[in-house]
């Protein structure tokens, strides 16, 4: 006896499917990785920036020499600028700043575990002890031998300089990580607005492919109810900014499966990926809207309907992707309201996550309507 169409399906999506190993696999790898994610997480958003980086080192090298100028020119002198006083405190501030940005930078991993309060204070405090550490040895060395003993006045005058300068910073770096953190946040709801839009229409249509082939061809509704699951715990699951961009070709590719059953042989696809930088990525449900618009705006309303070209690659540190499709303007009218409220969706949100690095043009060059979305590359710290 032959197995039905709906057994191979069934068997099909369950051949390879061992329970108790996928559940001991997903748990071994989110045991290894919450750990590691979880330090990575704290230290991101740490108020502290990294003061390892040379950034971070050459704006506080600037700093600290406009703070040195700001108080040689405070500084009581016959001339205007006095050039040995400059380069004393130029030498103490740049051992002081740099050496508490080294001791900082060595334990931002630690002080990132603690609450904001504690650790601020540690960092404050680690602060003053290298202050009075530098300003001992400044003393010891510039206080004339015949005068014994600890330049009191010179070592309360470098805590109290030290003590204002490093609190400044720190709630500077505070309120600035703040500020990141809501504008973060900002984002990620604006972002999950515009595809809370995307979803329930991407349903509609889909439903309403199998509705349509539920009474012409079960076997085939079954096999797109099948790929319809697979579509939505992709996305549904998936609460990321941004995603791999093989991740969104290949939902691309299986709503293309889902309404290639319904346009019976209508439709054709050409996969141009030979460049593509799989790793790259992009926001979710991004491309399958404009894949749904070449379908809906030039396949569909076409009786010999057509082709879609898909292409993607990479040039240097861009990514780009082409998405073609037949059009007739005679036939699409009635749809371009939609298509440019599809379109303007998915442009706000690569502008919200690339700002103006990424953009998206539209086409139409005989009888051809092409959308191109080309946007920097951003890849997995890991």
């Amino acid at each position: 006896m032959k197995n039905s169409p709906k057994d191979k399906t069934r068997a099909t999506s369950k051949s390879n499917y061992h329970p108790s190993q996928d559940k001991a696999s997903f748990l071994a790898s989110q045991h290894r990785s919450s750990g590691s994610e979880m330090v990575e997480e704290s230290a991101a958003e740490f108020f502290l920036p990294d003061l390892c980086k040379v950034q971070s080192v050459f704006f506080l090298l600037i700093v600290t020499e406009l703070v040195a100028l700001l108080f040689t020119f405070a500084h009581p002198s016959t001339e205007l600028l006095d050039w040995n006083y400059l380069g004393l405190i130029s030498l103490f501030g740049h051992w002081t700043v740099l050496t508490s940005a080294t001791v900082l930078c060595i334990a931002r991993p630690t002080l990132a575990k603690l609450p904001v309060n504690l650790a601020a204070t540690i960092a404050f405090i680690i602060i003053i002890v290298i202050t009075i550490l530098y300003s001992l040895i400044a003393d010891h060395f510039l206080r004339p031998q015949s005068e014994p003993g600890v330049d009191t006045l010179f070592l309360l005058r470098n805590i109290v300089i030290s003590a204002i300068i490093g609190g400044i910073t720190l709630r500077y770096f505070y309120l600035q990580q703040q500020w990141k953190s809501q504008r973060q946040a900002e984002l990620q709801a604006r972002l999950e607005a515009l595809q809370a839009r995307i979803r329930p229409h991407f349903l509609f249509n889909s439903m309403n492919t199998i509705a349509s082939l539920i009474s012409t061809n079960p076997d085939m509704a079954e096999e797109a109810v099948l790929d319809l699951s697979e579509l939505f715990r992709a996305t549904l699951n998936n609460k990321q900014m941004l995603i791999p961009l093989r991740d969104e070709l290949e939902l691309c590719k299986r709503y293309l499966h889902i309404e290639g059953l319904r346009l019976s042989g209508r439709m054709a696809v050409d996969w141009k990926l030979s460049n593509v930088d799989g790793s790259a990525l992009i926001p979710p449900l991004s491309l399958q809207p404009l894949v749904e618009n070449a379908i809906y705006h030039g396949i569909q309303p076409r009786t010999e309907g057509g082709t879609i070209t898909i292409e993607s690659y990479r040039k240097k540190n861009t990514i780009y992707i082409l998405i073609s499709n037949p059009f007739d303007d005679e036939l699409s009218d009635s749809h371009q309201k939609g298509n440019k409220i599809a379109l303007d969706n998915i442009r706000r949100r690569f502008e919200a996550i690339f700002d103006q690095q990424a953009v998206m043009k539209t086409s139409q060059i005989d009888g051809v309507f092409t959308v191109t979305l080309r946007f920097p590359v951003h890849q997995h710290s890991k």
